[in-house]
């Protein structure tokens, strides 16, 4: 590992100049970010996936939607469409994207829209939903053609961004003092209950600058959910001999601890991150299903996941499979919810523009 390290380093290096100096450009003014008079937030990471996006999203839209008209903004990666499109009765995951797809469903009084040139995005979202109050930046942190009013940057506790490496050394997308850019660090999927003492080991080595705060937040699953509906919102079952779980996301530990906890045996199917599912997916899931010497048995994906299944010419065939898919939703540990919620509704409130 270390051998191949040695060999990706030049690799690492030159892209890392490369980052570096359009942040360069940016920051002195030569390329031009755009504030927009309307509050924008902005989530990201400085790696390649597998922060929790999705989710810390998600709690945000259930933060402001009380009090506000609530549009997200994201590339929709993944999806067979280019330039903006705002989710509509009919749209799928293949025009959308997964992610957006999702929103769409659980979220149906916020606005979801996709455009892979977010200034472009903003402009239209003002033209065509201009009620709209607060817009949320999905996956943003390095499109810097818009000048977000209010940054997170999201890192994954097992993979913290300081002890990580600029592609394709690590996974980093640009040189960790980028992270100087965001208003609040979130160190997310920590363990539920967090020690005091590894807590400020954390935070010392983050060494936030004076404007930055951090929070901590983990991962709480929610009861699994048959894709189809079938009348029956709970299963019959807490325990499995056998779970099958195909997923096809950055990183799969969280699903996989989670999951395990509820069988004897576990088996895993890993797909690329975004995987567009094929007719030939799933009939290789089906016979591993199949397959499986159990009759207590369950197949489970993740919600993401379970969005590019309802594709046309896929969600057919994918009725012949008993999937169930696990939500999850983000809390914040003891003092980081109050404090994180009163940041975010007040940047809101005191940016808030004028109809």
């Amino acid at each position: 590992m270390e051998f191949l390290r040695l060999l990706l380093l030049p690799f690492s290096v030159v892209y890392g100049l490369i980052t570096g100096v359009r942040n360069l450009l940016f920051d002195l003014g030569v390329l031009q970010s755009r504030r927009f008079d309307i509050p924008v937030i902005s989530v990201g990471n400085l790696s390649t996936g597998g922060t929790g996006k999705t989710p810390h999203v998600e709690y945000l839209i259930r933060l402001l939607s009380p009090f506000n008209k609530v549009s997200t903004l994201s590339r929709g990666y993944g999806r067979r469409t280019r330039g903006y499109l705002m989710a509509k009765a009919g749209s799928t995951a293949a025009n959308i994207g997964d992610e957006p797809m999702q929103y769409f469903r659980k979220f149906p009084e916020a606005g979801v829209h996709v455009d892979e040139k977010r200034r472009r995005g903003i402009e239209n979202i003002l033209k065509t939903a201009p009620e709209t109050d607060v817009i949320l930046l999905d996956d943003a942190f390095q499109h810097r053609y818009v000048k977000p009013g209010f940054s997170i940057l999201l890192t994954d506790y097992h993979k913290l961004y300081y002890k990580d490496y600029i592609l394709p050394v690590g996974s980093l997308r640009e040189a960790r003092r980028g992270a100087r850019r965001a208003d609040v660090i979130v160190v997310t999927k920590t363990p539920s209950i967090l020690s005091p003492i590894l807590r400020r080991q954390i935070i010392a080595e983050i060494k936030p600058a004076p404007h930055q705060k951090v929070y901590f937040s983990y991962i709480r699953y929610s009861e699994i959910v048959p894709l189809w509906s079938t009348g029956c919102h709970t299963l019959p079952d807490k325990k499995f001999s056998h779970i099958m779980v195909f997923a096809g996301i950055a990183n799969t530990y969280p699903l996989q601890d989670h999951l395990a906890k509820m069988c004897q045996d576990l088996t895993i199917l890993q797909y690329p991150d975004h995987h567009q599912y094929t007719l030939e997916d799933l009939d290789r899931i089906k016979r591993k299903f199949d397959d499986l010497y159990s009759r207590n048995k369950l197949l489970v994906t993740t919600e993401k996941d379970a969005m590019r299944l309802l594709s046309p010419g896929l969600d057919e065939k994918a009725r012949q499979l008993p999937v169930h898919y696990l939500p999850i939703i983000v809390e914040f540990h003891r003092n980081d919810k109050q404090a994180f919620d009163e940041q975010i509704l007040n940047y809101v409130r005191t940016n808030q523009r004028k109809h």
